[in-house]
């Protein structure tokens, strides 16, 4: 069996997601035919109002706090939490103080 392997390794995740003044910052970090790593960085009190995604994803909070929102129920998150959405769950999250997440969508094979 002759296949490649890849690894692909972030030392420090917040070095690479710096948080914007009164802003929101999104990167992506991977992507493959499998999965797509973005990164977020959020100021307290910005947030990404309602939506849905196309495919399921994991979203993994890496420094600070969120309110995360989903069908009608409202979690406070940080960095111990993920949660994972099937594809079309609408969502929504509000930094309350600065912080960073990963969102992880997992594509359909």
């Amino acid at each position: 069996m002759t296949g490649e392997t890849s690894t692909e390794v972030q030392i420090d995740i917040t070095a690479s997601l710096e948080i914007p003044v009164d802003g929101t910052l999104s990167k992506v970090i991977y992507s493959d035919d499998q999965i797509r790593v973005v990164g977020f960085a959020f100021d307290a009190g910005q947030e990404l109002t309602e939506h849905t995604a196309g495919v399921p994803v994991v979203i993994q909070v890496v420094s600070g706090r969120f309110r995360f929102t989903s069908d009608g129920e409202s979690y406070e998150i940080g960095p111990s939490s993920w949660t994972h959405l099937d594809a079309s769950v609408p969502h929504s999250v509000y930094a309350t103080e600065p912080s960073r997440l990963l969102l992880t969508l997992l594509k359909s094979s």
